[in-house]
């Protein structure tokens, strides 16, 4: 079996000015169906009772395993230098948008 080329794992990426910006997001709302898992990042203001979906992200369900995954291992890293994310008082968002639905 020949080693791999290191250069073969590499991708070149291109981030354009205005994704590179970033869009804010203080709720994120996830769907699925059996073929896909769909995240729908809202950014929600106090005492507004009417809220924007910012981005869409579609992802396969093995995509989204692996997502989860490395929001674990970052997780981890990050209270290992900064000690560890207090959770909100919050427990729920009053409204249900109906469907197989879980909120992070």
């Amino acid at each position: 079996m020949e080693p791999k080329n290191p250069a073969q794992n590499k991708i070149n990426l291109e981030l354009s000015d205005e994704v590179a910006e970033g869009i804010y997001s203080n709720l994120a709302i996830i769907t699925h169906s059996r073929s896909e898992f769909i995240i729908d990042f809202v950014k929600m203001l106090p005492g507004i009772p009417k809220a924007k979906v910012k981005s869409r992200i579609i992802l396969t369900p093995q995509h989204a395993k692996r997502l989860v995954k490395a929001l674990i291992d970052n997780i981890k890293k990050f209270e290992s230098l900064h000690g560890e994310i207090k959770e909100s008082d919050i427990d729920q968002i009053p409204f249900n948008l109906g469907g197989p639905t879980a909120q992070a």
